[in-house]
């Protein structure tokens, strides 16, 4: 009985604010002579906070064509700006400014959308050996992490210097597909130095010897340094994780963000238009590069660790998300041209 009487008080107490919050927009509307989407464009500079609010608006309209404007086909967008216009009596000889405001955040919002579409699609592609393709971009990511070390074989023990689990690396990308891949390969294309030191100092194990890689001056220089201080340059770069698998675990971590909706914040900042796989795969090298960072500052006893360390750089990264002023500054080479976007 308590259950239905909260369940009820809750039902009614919807009903009441939404009816509320009509009359609310019927009476500023009223003394304004703006709409929403007016006002909301007005006094809300572009970004995130403009684009969301706007979404916001056209799904919680009681108009069905303006619910359905955020599904549109890019191409309708400007016939669907003409049909908001008109819907909402808005002289667009009057109000020029409202309709490139609007046509800006459609673009973002379908943009969006599709996007999602294109990252499922490789998501749910699985990598296939006899594919030309497929296997090219594979050699792609050696030859760009590796490139004074020629590969062997396709199949070959030396996968695992760049962090695969076996010698065929086509079983690891079966959780995130070709995504997983495609993500991997414009790291290592495009931020080729971050991607190489990142590759470097995950191959340093957790509480290993680094006896083996010292010249002689830099034995001379630890041979010099007190016992306390050895111990802490000795670990200073004790990684220990592998990069391959990381990087396609750090693929689900950006595609979860993504289908839940968290990165629209980030992309709605710093797509003036619709957002594309390139600035997906740009937000993927930010990631890698905050959680290599963000690893080295937990200093987890071991890899068993990497779930809790995972879990809460994702809390971390949803929290600045949360900001609706909050881009993912990126700082690494491929995205020169997205900053100046």
């Amino acid at each position: 009985a308590s259950s239905f009487a909260r369940m009820f008080v809750q039902v009614c107490l919807y009903f009441y604010c939404k009816c509320l919050w009509r009359c609310l927009k019927f009476v500023v509307r009223k003394l304004t002579g703006q709409c929403e989407l007016q006002r909301i464009c007005y006094n809300t500079k572009p970004g995130a906070a403009r684009t969301m609010k706007i979404e916001a608006s056209l799904k919680g309209s009681k108009s069905k064509r303006l619910q359905t404007s955020v599904n549109v086909h890019p191409d309708a967008i400007e016939k669907t700006i003409d049909d908001i216009m008109e819907l909402k009596r808005i002289n667009p000889d009057i109000n020029p400014q409202l309709g490139v405001s609007l046509q800006a955040c459609l673009l973002q919002i379908v943009g969006y959308r599709n996007l999602i579409a294109e990252v499922e699609k490789l998501r749910r592609e699985p990598y296939d050996s006899e594919n030309p393709q497929h296997e090219e971009m594979l050699l792609k990511l050696w030859k760009c992490l590796k490139p004074n070390s020629p590969l062997k074989a396709r199949i070959s023990k030396q996968w695992c210097e760049i962090g695969f689990q076996g010698d065929d690396p086509k079983t690891d990308f079966r959780g995130m597909g070709l995504l997983g891949l495609y993500n991997l390969v414009y790291f290592a294309e495009w931020d080729t130095e971050i991607a190489q030191q990142v590759l470097t100092d995950s191959l340093h194990p957790k509480y290993s010897s680094v006896w083996q890689c010292l010249d002689f001056n830099y034995f001379f220089f630890l041979s010099q340094l007190s016992k306390a201080e050895w111990e802490k340059k000795k670990f200073d770069k004790a990684i220990g994780y592998s990069f391959a698998i990381v990087g396609i675990n750090i693929t689900d971590l950006a595609y979860n963000l993504l289908v839940s909706g968290a990165l629209k914040t980030h992309f709605y900042n710093v797509a003036p238009e619709a957002p594309t796989l390139t600035h997906f795969q740009q937000t993927f090298c930010y990631l890698m590069h905050e959680f290599h960072k963000f690893w080295i500052d937990e200093d987890p006893l071991d890899i068993m660790e990497f779930n809790r360390v995972r879990e809460k750089f994702y809390k971390r990264i949803l929290r600045q998300l949360q900001n609706p002023e909050m881009a993912l500054c990126p700082h690494f080479a491929a995205s020169e041209s997205l900053i100046n976007m």
